[in-house]
């Protein structure tokens, strides 16, 4: 499996003990792609950069998760549903039962955190439960997030 990963200057540091963290206990089942931004730039853009992991994930939903980093989670979300196959969840803090339901129920597949409101062990937590969280097979949750892909996205594709 690819996880791709991008931030922007809010989530930048936080990126980088993630992309540490997969490589240490996931090395031999993942390989991670990060999308930038390669250096810290305190004026960038983050739809620049999460775009890319979106339309990674929207061209091969199967193989490809994305984990996108920003102050509150919420914009990088936000960018990542505007493309076809993409289900990104918010965490930000509090209880981690919820990153189970959007893995078990939603089939999750990206994650989208808030830097701002998470200490790095928070965040470290939440990516181990959404990538060892399998999606229930429920038939109900499969009926649910086909009506989800039926909805019009906005991309089908990113136009650079």
């Amino acid at each position: 499996m690819k996880i791709a990963i991008a931030s922007d200057h809010a989530g930048f540091e936080l990126k980088g003990k993630i992309k540490e963290f997969i490589k240490k206990h996931w090395a031999s089942k993942v390989r991670v792609v990060d999308y930038g931004p390669d250096e810290l730039v305190f004026n960038d853009d983050y739809p620049d950069y999460v775009s890319k992991v979106a339309k990674e994930v929207s061209e091969d939903p199967l193989h490809v998760k994305g984990i996108v980093i920003g102050a509150s989670g919420q914009g990088e979300a936000m960018v990542s549903n505007r493309y076809k196959n993409v289900r990104a969840g918010v965490y930000y803090g509090g209880t981690l039962d919820v990153l189970e339901a959007v893995r078990t129920h939603n089939n999750s597949n990206v994650l989208s955190l808030g830097a701002r409101f998470l200490t790095e062990k928070e965040a470290l937590k939440a990516v181990e439960i959404w990538l060892t969280t399998p999606f229930s097979e429920d038939e109900r949750h499969i009926r649910r997030n086909k009506k989800i892909e039926c909805l019009p996205h906005s991309h089908t594709q990113h136009h650079d």
